[in-house]
């Protein structure tokens, strides 16, 4: 496969046609994407900022909104970098192929760990993820049979846990946040299956007001979570670490987030986070790669990085290696977004954690 270093005649089309003024707007790249990789994306912007270029800008409208916008074609008036907090899905490949976008790098560059928070000033909780799911769920097991949920309170799932009602805010369905627990979550907690041999309706959730949709706003999540000691949230682990004097995170399944915990995958909400580069745009729009390569740097990721003292999880060391191997020389180690929209990638049978979640 040949390196992503040049233009391709299409892309430097796409430039070339564009107004002056549009091209003259564009000396600062435009990122688009997860509001879990926002945080750590401005953080990485800024940086970029003090040596030299332009700051770029950070519009955090969802991984699935981002993938959106990125894949609707190559030129100056189209993202230049995603943020995901999910892998690329195979049909968002297949988005891009059909809008031109035949050139992209992923780059995973750190772990995170989707937290189900709640305010400081509640009770401890410990959790199995079936009790989430029971109680966030639109339909239930109760007695061997399927039925609408009819739980309120947390302690009428389990006796040992509080009586605090049931009422979670939630991201939208263009969140990667939400794909992730959906699956490390609703999935792997879910009791349908064995009664009605399917998996349909594991990640319905209840519609009688007791799950909030909040938007692509995190920040909002945490705001709310300090208004009301009883409900619960999830998002990522650098909101929870920022907000560590008014919130705690639940144990899941006994374990903690922690850096150490999300790192080795012992958290059962671990996740990979990803930005993906448009390359076509690299050397056209200055700091692209530069960007990249210092959101993979030891001064980033390392264990005293900026971006590890905000919540960032290291990935193993075989890992950084590839990433920086990725961002130093434009080579995308496999990574092909046919291969993608065929649900194919690189490290699908490397046996990690996240493998089988790659281009699904």
């Amino acid at each position: 496969m040949r390196k992503l270093s040049t233009l391709t005649l299409a892309a430097l089309a796409s430039f070339m046609i564009a107004p002056s003024s549009e091209v003259e707007a564009r000396d600062q790249i435009n990122i688009v994407g997860s509001s879990t990789v926002y945080p750590y994306g401005t953080v990485n912007a800024q940086r970029l900022g003090e040596s030299g270029y332009n700051t770029p800008t950070y519009n955090p409208i969802g991984t699935g909104g981002g993938m959106k916008a990125f894949c609707s074609g190559v030129g100056v008036d189209t993202p230049d970098i995603t943020g995901a907090s999910r892998p690329m899905k195979a049909k968002e490949a297949k988005l891009c192929l059909e809008n031109g976008v035949t050139n992209v790098i992923e780059v995973m560059w750190a772990n995170d760990g989707i937290t189900f928070s709640h305010s400081n000033a509640a009770e401890e909780f410990e959790l199995t993820r079936e009790e989430i799911f029971t109680a966030m769920a639109a339909k239930v097991v109760v007695d061997g049979e399927v039925v609408e949920n009819p739980y309120t309170s947390w302690n009428q799932i389990n006796s040992s846990l509080p009586d605090y009602k049931i009422e979670v805010l939630v991201a939208p369905p263009t969140s990667g946040t939400r794909d992730a627990f959906d699956g490390k979550v609703m999935e792997a907690g879910c009791t349908l299956e064995a009664v009605t041999g399917s998996d349909d309706g594991c990640t319905d959730y209840r519609e009688d007001g007791r799950i909030i949709e909040m938007g692509e706003n995190d920040t909002l999540i945490v705001q709310k979570l300090v208004e009301d000691v009883e409900r619960f949230g999830y998002f990522g682990y650098s909101y929870l670490k920022d907000n560590g004097d008014k919130l705690q995170p639940s144990k899941v399944e006994g374990v903690l987030p922690s850096g150490a915990t999300i790192a080795s995958y012992e958290y059962p909400m671990a996740r990979p986070l990803f930005i993906y580069l448009k390359a076509d745009h690299v050397g056209v729009i200055p700091g692209i790669q530069e960007f990249a390569q210092m959101m993979v740097s030891d001064n980033a990721i390392g264990d005293n990085g900026y971006l590890t003292k905000i919540g960032a999880a290291p990935m193993v060391p075989e890992l950084v290696d590839r990433v920086r191997n990725i961002t130093d020389n434009l080579d995308p180690m496999g990574f092909d977004i046919a291969d993608c929209a065929n649900k194919v990638h690189p490290l699908k049978d490397a046996g990690y954690a996240f493998s089988s979640g790659l281009c699904k």
